[in-house]
């Protein structure tokens, strides 16, 4: 089969690897679409490998059809899923632990439904697990117009939050707004801590931490959970411990791909519960920012890199 490969100088191709090998309890699936994540750009630069197990290609979400699947399974062949990945999503087909494996919602194609594990997984897991979110909190997003911050906004709103989140340019603003966000920051002319000290917030995804974090901290509501799931706004920061201590304040490291698969497979079990019934009514949409063939990956990823993508971009797969 063919998957892309990343060369020694950074480059993208289409090249022959080797078919995957499915182990016990796994399904096999032919990849229709895979949809990119930032965590794609770092694993390309050497950043951010695979789990133990995952093929060496990136790709952490996918949609297709299932073509091999054990017996005393929920899948059947022919069945049309979604599945969450610990890599391997950029190739023609990939071996997933049957229950990483979701029916494509009611109404969606091929397309939407690649763009739904990683972000609303991730989301999931850090507003509603770690943070514990519940109806009439206040909670922040940082970069709201990602295919991240499309999924957490829409899930926030969904579960009853208030949300406040991100942006950096006026195009942004109105791709959010549409989103439900409450109070929309354009970081280029608003510094963020301000703004959040008019609405102290009870949980926060940052995927930016850096300087910026200290000066966030304060602003947060008595007992306040500060999710950081990246930090693209640099690793060094200086927070207030003495004001730390006194309001309680939870500050939380977390990422979805280093979690056991038992755990991804009971987030992906609570996302189907809630959510899919939003998908399928049209409430919680997939916004796909672009749609690209699995050969031009290259523009893909330059599309990411360069902060362009209102939403997701997919990459599709031929099947003619």
């Amino acid at each position: 089969m063919h998957a892309i490969i990343v060369g020694k100088d950074k480059s993208l191709s289409w090249a022959k690897v080797p078919e995957p090998c499915v182990r016990e309890n796994e399904i096999l699936v032919e990849v229709h679409a895979t949809a990119l994540n930032r965590a794609d750009l770092l694993q390309r630069e050497g950043k951010y490998p695979p789990p133990p197990g995952w093929p060496e290609w990136m790709g952490l979400e996918v949609a297709g059809k299932v073509i091999q699947a054990p017996e005393n399974c929920r899948w059947k062949t022919g069945d049309e899923v979604c599945a969450l990945l610990g890599g391997g999503g950029y190739a023609e087909r990939v071996a997933v632990p049957a229950d990483m494996a979701l029916p494509v919602p009611k109404g969606l194609s091929m397309l939407e439904a690649a763009a739904i594990p990683e972000a609303f997984a991730t989301s999931y897991l850090n507003l509603c697990v770690e943070g514990g979110m519940k109806a009439g909190d206040t909670v922040f997003i940082q970069a709201g117009a990602s295919g991240l911050g499309m999924a957490a906004i829409q899930l926030a709103k969904t579960m009853g939050a208030k949300v406040i989140t991100s942006v950096g340019s006026e195009d942004k603003v109105q791709f959010v707004r549409q989103l439900g966000a409450d109070v929309i920051i354009n970081r280029k002319v608003q510094e963020i801590a301000s703004v959040l000290a008019k609405h102290p917030v009870d949980i926060a995804m940052d995927c930016v931490a850096g300087s910026q974090l200290g000066p966030c901290l304060k602003t947060m509501a008595r007992g306040g959970r500060w999710i950081v799931i990246a930090s693209l706004g640099g690793t060094q920061g200086e927070i207030d411990m003495g004001d730390f201590f006194r309001r309680g304040i939870k500050l939380i490291g977390s990422t979805l791909r280093s979690r056991s698969s038992e755990m991804k497979a009971e987030i992906l079990a609570g996302l189907e519960k809630q959510l899919w019934p939003s998908f399928s009514s049209g409430k919680i949409k997939v916004l796909i920012h672009r749609t690209l063939p699995i050969t031009s990956a290259e523009e893909a990823h330059s599309i990411l890199q360069h902060q362009e993508n209102l939403g997701k971009v997919v990459l599709t797969i031929n099947k003619g």
